[in-house]
């Protein structure tokens, strides 16, 4: 998309995507780049140099092009290893330190300036770096310090700058004001629009598709179900395929038809309950049934889809990122989404392939879908695994397993929603777990299977605490289960955050 954007460069920080989070709810468009792509950036507003685990004294470390950012002529900010990098390029020297820095400190502003306005005369900052600036580069200004003098802050030019510590987690508490502080010097910025920005994609989609067909799929959920509208709204030639594979929630195959008919778009229902169950029959590994109904989504959908002139996907840029690998391994591939597939990747190269989400994040997208007036029930939707109930089923998946998950788990989703509780979280499930345990049932003894509610908090799934919902509610949940699901006679709660644990069970 042209625009005067925010360009991140990525040095492999940890916390490089949030940086791009930080710049667009500030209200700018922003996105990330290897230092390798500076030059593919165009012309962008700001350049935001990321932090990253190297080591600048590294001889293979990773590196920028200086003059070419010189000749961008644009404010920059260095995070981290970009403000070592800033400084040993501009002449300064860099270090290692005594020990490895990380954790809370304190800033304390030294000069008045730009960067600094409005903060407070101390507050905590989040530092994570080993490597030290022994000596500012020529002309360079310390404008900030931590509790011990360490100099944490120069400015190198009047629109250039560096911190040694990370404004954009929560943890450093002023971070948010020192960002929008250096966004204040981009005038060249355009404001970010979703308004805008929807009538960009609609005049993408129709410039790719040429009046092509467009296939796409359909699940009811939120990436998906705004894809198809927006495909709608574009009014390109379009079929979404929605396939039932036998591991949806309970009455989830009408509830989706029924969503799409408000919607006004049509879908093809392909229902494929006993292939999916006969695929999983037996198999107990979870990676295996992962693979067994990916491998079999992509079938059936393709037999559905028979000739596929474009396909269009709901990809996220979360996806992007963490599907992407760089040939200079400062970023490493977190894992193959299911959007990613060989299958999937030889269309693309055929230029095939359609994401108009693709530069969007998951608020970004509930947000675009409000512009075309898609009801707020649908896009606060939980996230739904892909792979269905069988990630709650441990073990071998049965219909009479997921028959009992179903009922637990519509027990659990209305009541959330009628307590108003289903918004507070980030999502919530229910999972069956394995072993049968001794209960009593109307004076005699039975011996059925737990089940394990969850419900997390959190802002984009990479970490969740478990939601602190009131005990009394939960014992109402535990009464409803226990009361009108055969089969269970034990309902438990996990606390569990993630890391260690993961949303999911499997």
């Amino acid at each position: 998309m042209a625009r005067n954007h925010i360009a991140v460069i990525d040095f492999g920080a940890q916390y490089s995507q949030l940086i791009v989070r930080r710049v667009r709810e500030v209200g700018f468009f922003s996105k990330l780049y290897q230092p390798s792509e500076l030059a593919e950036a165009g012309e962008p507003a700001a350049v935001i140099l990321s932090g990253g685990p190297r080591s600048v004294s590294e001889v293979d470390a990773p590196d920028i092009d200086i003059d070419l950012l010189r000749k961008l002529n644009v404010p920059v900010l260095g995070i981290c290893y970009g403000m070592q990098l800033l400084s040993k390029r501009l002449g300064g020297f860099v270090a290692p330190g005594h020990t490895r820095e990380y954790g809370p400190a304190r800033l304390l502003p030294s000069q008045p300036g730009p960067l600094f306005e409005g903060l407070s005369p101390e507050s905590q900052i989040w530092m994570s770096h080993s490597d030290t600036v022994k000596m500012p580069p020529p002309g360079a200004t310390v404008i900030g310090t931590n509790q011990e003098g360490v100099p944490v802050a120069l400015q190198f030019a009047p629109d250039w700058f560096g911190i040694q510590f990370h404004p954009e987690v929560s943890h450093s508490h002023e971070g948010m004001k020192i960002l929008t502080n250096f966004l204040k010097l981009v005038p060249a910025a355009e404001p970010f629009r979703m308004e805008n920005f929807k009538e960009e994609l609609i005049t993408m989609i129709r410039e790719r598709t040429h009046g092509r067909e467009v296939v796409c799929g359909v699940s009811g959920g939120v990436d998906s179900t705004v894809l198809a509208v927006l495909l709608k709204e574009a009014g390109v030639p379009h079929r979404a395929i929605f396939v039932d594979t036998g591991l949806m929630r309970k009455n989830e195959a009408e509830d989706v038809q029924a969503q799409f008919r408000q919607l006004g778009v049509n879908i093809q229902t392909v229902h494929a309950t006993s292939r999916f169950l006969g695929a999983l029959a037996g198999e107990t590994d979870p990676e295996k049934k992962r693979t067994i109904i990916g491998n079999l989504f992509i079938d059936v959908f393709w037999e559905a889809a028979a000739k596929v002139d474009m396909l269009a996907q709901g990809t996220l840029y979360p996806d992007v990122i963490e599907s992407a690998t760089s040939g200079s391994n400062i970023t490493s591939k977190i894992k193959t989404h299911h959007n990613r597939v060989d299958r999937i990747m030889d269309l693309a190269k055929e230029g095939r392939v359609l994401e108009p989400l693709a530069e969007l994040f998951k608020d970004e997208v509930r947000a675009l879908g409000r512009t075309m007036g898609i009801p707020d029930e649908i896009l606060n939707r939980h996230p739904f695994p892909g792979p269905g109930l069988a990630v709650r089923c441990p073990g071998e998946v049965t219909e009479d397993k997921l028959s009992i998950i179903r009922e637990a788990d519509a027990i659990w989703m209305n009541m959330l929603k009628s307590t108003g509780l289903y918004n507070t979280v980030w999502q919530a499930c229910a999972t069956l777990i394995p072993v049968k345990t001794v209960g009593v049932k109307g004076d005699e003894r039975s011996y059925e299977f737990a089940i394990s509610l969850r419900a997390v908090t959190s802002e984009d799934a990479m970490t969740a605490d478990w939601a602190k919902l009131p005990w009394d509610f939960l014992g109402q949940v535990s009464n409803a289960i226990l009361n009108g699901v055969k089969g269970i006679n034990r309902v438990l709660y996990d606390i569990s955050t993630k890391p260690p644990a993961s949303i999911e069970w499997e």
